[in-house]
């Protein structure tokens, strides 16, 4: 075997053919056959795989460890490759998180003796609705639903982060190639459409779109098969499921924003394994919304604070909403003394069973949050990722080695093979504990468009007895997405958060820096305003009260008077993106276009 090239030890170019590199460091040149390539007259390099993931997250990790299991199983020599956007593996992963372990336990059976990093266990679970700025009452565990239950399921507190590292070190070990710091911005297209592969982002290139001596074209990566697990929005997730029509007769995805702190306290007010949730203050019933606090050992109290992106009050800003969450007295207590290491946020999808597109496509599938598999009600969506990675892991092998013996591990070319659609997904997910868990609290989120106290009802009635038989499901889907539910301004008023205190709360650029967020100041902006959409930012603040500048969590938008015409000009300041896509979701009329800056910039997350 020859030695294996990574993506910064590729050949270099020295003619107009493509060149070809394999997973074992075999170069050839090759005849480009690639809709999408550069025509300049410097074209990209190439490696070839059997399968390449987008994203290298907990779905797009199992994924990748499945395939290599399944190829060790038959003796097969099977080329696998993960890209990640983010500098190193979990820089860009935030969550909760209370893991439950079910798809763990299929994927890597051994995992404690393997050193998973899952140490608190759930111990208590208490549940608030929260009715002021300091009244609240528990809601009995004999009236919550079994999908609340933590304590009682063997569930862990855990980093996310810090499981898909572990789970990147388990790839790793089986052979996967994974490539941290490289955007995946572009999909490529065979001459019948299917898809056959990505290419990463150019790098060197000056805000006046010139390059500079750092300029490298970026990278093609060809496979028989491509999977899409970028999580929540991610870009090139989108255009397929726009190119294939993926979401044809299914209901819009709807969204939520999620914001993350993570606090050291002293030890003796620390409570290993204590999970609480709580819903109602600050937000308003009409609002929807929750809150999540957990203790982590050894003294980490976590914090996060959801809000749907469905709400309509221009003027509510989501991280002053979790600001004022934490001055709760029951929030409160369990920061006392200590400080805040971390922030994050990130967009969730909340739609559920009725959101999630059609998942496979002609040389490729959608897993993870790229498809949306998050259990809303459950406050959990990383096991059913992981199962969905797993399930089309299995699907696609099966459909590779049905399709013929030789593998681009064994040394044949990607433009060899016929680009298949493996459909057959689709069918296993629908079969798998993932859709029956989905399909059973599918009328739940639903049920909270008719405002927090008619939707506790429903759910209680659905998750505690019938869980999820009744014979009906709530559908949306005339809806248009959640940047057409932004209400006028006039037809609301402005909202007096209280000023931040600098203990145990913060200004948004202070808690920006707890994010570690970087990006390479000299490159085009990642977020621009659409070419046929350019009045929408003026239309934005004149209608709308400018709520890009109040919903993003990381201050990028701003409005600012322009001292010649006096009129409000939006100015973007893409170094602070964390990369949540919010702006992709909320921005009235959609106008953001977000793209994928140069690899590894963005947020450095630790311990989220």
């Amino acid at each position: 075997r020859t030695e294996r090239r990574s993506l910064s030890t590729a050949p270099k170019l020295t003619s107009g053919a493509f060149l070809r590199t394999s997973s074992i460091g075999v170069a050839r040149r090759c005849v480009p056959k690639v809709r999408g390539m550069c025509t300049d007259a410097e074209p990209r390099e190439a490696m070839e795989y059997d399968v390449v993931v987008v994203g290298a997250g907990p779905a797009g990790l199992s994924a990748a460890i499945r395939l290599k299991q399944c190829a060790i199983e038959n003796e097969k020599e099977m080329s696998i490759c993960v890209v990640e956007k983010g500098a190193e593996v979990g820089s860009h992963i935030l969550s909760g998180n209370v893991f439950e372990s079910h798809a763990l336990d299929e994927l890597i059976p051994d995992w404690k003796d393997k050193g998973a990093p899952l140490e608190t266990k759930a111990e208590e679970d208490t549940f608030l609705f929260m009715t002021g700025e300091k009244a609240s009452f528990t809601i009995p565990q004999v009236l919550l639903p079994q999908v609340l239950n933590n304590h009682g399921c063997g569930n862990y507190i855990i980093s996310l982060g810090e499981l898909t590292r572990w789970l990147a070190g388990q790839a790793e070990e089986l052979g996967v190639e994974i490539y941290p710091g490289f955007s995946a911005s572009e999909v490529l297209y065979n001459d019948s459409g299917a898809v056959v592969g990505i290419a990463t982002r150019d790098v060197g290139i000056g805000k006046d779109g010139q390059p500079k001596d750092t300029y490298a074209r970026g990278m093609e990566l060809r496979a028989r098969q491509t999977l899409f697990g970028e999580g929540c929005r991610g870009s090139c997730s989108e255009e397929v499921i726009s190119k294939f029509s993926l979401r044809d007769g299914k209901d819009m995805q709807t969204y939520g924003i999620g914001m993350k702190e993570v606090w050291e306290i002293p030890e003796e007010n620390h409570k290993a394994g204590l999970i609480q949730h709580s819903v109602g203050w600050p937000l308003d019933s009409k609002t929807y919304g929750g809150s999540f606090l957990y203790h982590m050992k050894p003294n980490k109290v976590l914090v996060g604070f959801v809000v749907g992106l469905d709400y309509k009050n221009p003027y509510l800003s989501p991280y002053q909403e979790f600001q004022r969450w934490k001055t709760h007295p029951e929030i409160r207590k369990h920061l006392e003394g200590g400080q805040c290491v971390s922030y994050g946020a990130r967009a969730l999808n909340e739609g559920g069973l009725q959101a999630i597109p059609k998942l496979s496509f002609p040389g490729g599938a959608l897993i993870g949050c790229s498809a949306g598999f998050v259990n809303v009600p459950k406050i959990k969506g990383t096991h059913t990722a992981m199962k969905s990675g797993m399930v089309a892991a299995e699907q696609v092998y099966a459909s590779l080695e049905q399709q013929a013996t030789e593998t681009v591990g064994d040394g044949a070319e990607v433009a060899s093979f016929e680009s298949v659609e493996v459909s057959s997904y689709q069918t296993a997910m629908e079969a798998s504990w993932v859709w029956q868990e989905l399909k059973a609290v599918r009328n739940v989120h639903p049920s909270f468009h008719n405002g927090l106290y008619l939707g506790m009802l429903y759910s209680g009635f659905t998750l505690k007895f019938t869980g999820g038989a009744e014979p009906w499901t709530f559908s949306n889907k005339d809806y248009k997405g959640d940047h057409t539910t932004t209400g006028l301004k006039k037809d609301f008023s402005p909202i007096e958060y209280p000023k931040p205190d600098g203990k145990l709360t913060f200004d948004i650029l202070s808690n920006l820096a707890r994010s570690g967020v970087n990006h390479e100041g000299d490159q085009p902006a990642h977020l621009t305003i659409k070419p046929a959409l350019t009045t929408s930012p003026l239309k934005s603040y004149m209608e709308y009260a400018g709520p890009e500048s109040r919903f993003c969590p990381a201050k990028v938008y701003e409005f600012q008077e322009n001292e010649t015409t006096g009129e409000a000009e939006l100015v973007i300041n893409a170094q602070n993106c964390v990369h949540c896509k919010t702006c992709d979701i909320k921005t009235p009329d959609n106008y953001v276009k977000w793209t994928v800056p140069e690899g590894a910039g963005g947020p450095q997350y630790q311990g989220m």
